[in-house]
């Protein structure tokens, strides 16, 4: 099938947009487990400045006093390097998103609802710099912390909603019949399934920050002995979830041929959610490890990604096949 420029265009920018918003999640994840949230005190300059100083000689004096009431206001440059380059990352995603929402305006005739949702993402992506600056504000709030995380999901849905319908244009329907017909249902309950995996360990993260903020208990190897119940229920929910994708995975590679566009997919899920696991056990048994976190939380998200793909594209082909089976009778 023919495609024309303005959406092999919006496709593969916002395939692109896609992925850097995944690296921002990565990095912010860095910046949360490395202590780095304060590196810069101030929003949106950093120690007032719009490129922050390499030592702390640089900076004036009074420097501790102009900023009473950030909380650690020591100036440690790993720390600040660290937040002010996820910051830059952070702005760079929002050109990103700008250049989806221009790339979408040539479609807003011949598909209205990816412009419209290009220009919801945009709107979301300013509402999730301003939710940035209140956590800045707020002295990491664990709640506002969460905040800005399920917003960044919601982002990420909704560009993979848009490239995923962009790219049904150039790509035929895709042949689903030999699914079961509870597959579908599956599917959704496994995506609501992760939100409630993804919710639960923002808890647990929220947990970790009232240990360490609150109680003064810094060393990671003893902070599952402070952890509440819902450490226990997310650790055990995630054999379910294992299981119930498991099940999904098997039901596509063994319905679907050889060749199918959907089984790269499939495996590279299955793939995730035991990766996924695996760093989960590693931080309950290993003490935590700071850099093995922002692992663990790009997993989740990358899980909830493949997930909402192989729903959106399944969902699609059942709604052609029940067309075409409706005309021909």
């Amino acid at each position: 099938m023919h495609t024309s420029t303005p959406m092999t265009a919006f496709w593969r920018l916002s395939l692109v947009t896609v992925l850097a918003v995944y690296l921002l999640i990565f990095v912010g994840g860095v910046v949360r487990a490395s202590g780095s949230g304060m590196g810069c005190p101030d929003w949106p300059t950093c120690f007032g400045r719009l490129i922050p100083p390499t030592q702390e000689s640089e900076l004036p004096s009074d420097y501790h006093e102009r900023y009473v009431g950030y909380g650690d206001t020591t100036f440690n440059p790993l720390k600040t390097w660290t937040e002010y380059l996820n910051r830059l990352l952070g702005a760079s995603i929002g050109l990103f998103i700008l250049g989806t929402l221009l790339r979408s305006l040539p479609l807003r005739k011949r598909d209205p609802v990816i412009f419209r949702l290009a220009l919801l993402t945009f709107i979301l992506v300013g509402f999730q710099g301003w939710l940035g600056s209140r956590v800045v504000a707020s002295e990491l709030k664990p709640t506002l912390i969460s905040a800005h995380m399920i917003v960044a999901l919601i982002i990420v849905s909704l560009l993979i909603f848009m490239t995923t319908r962009a790219r049904r244009a150039s790509t035929h329907p895709l042949d689903i019949r030999g699914l079961p017909k509870v597959w579908h249902r599956v599917i959704a309950i496994a995506l609501l399934m992760t939100l409630v995996q993804v919710s639960m360990g923002t808890q647990i993260r929220e947990a970790v920050d009232g240990i360490t903020n609150q109680s003064f208990i810094t060393e990671r190897s003893i902070w599952r002995e402070h952890f509440p119940i819902i450490f226990y229920i997310h650790r055990s929910f995630s054999s379910i979830i294992l299981m119930t994708n498991l099940w999904l995975v098997y039901h596509l590679l063994r319905s679907l041929g050889q060749g199918h566009p959907l089984r790269k997919p499939a495996m590279a899920l299955a793939s995730l959610v035991i990766i996924a696991i695996l760093t989960g056990v590693s931080l309950d048994r290993l003490g935590f490890p700071a850099m093995v976190q922002p692992f663990h939380l790009l997993l989740a998200n990358l899980i909830f990604g493949a997930q909402f793909f192989l729903w959106l594209s399944t969902r699609h082909a059942r709604k052609i096949s029940l067309k075409e089976r409706s005309e021909t009778l």
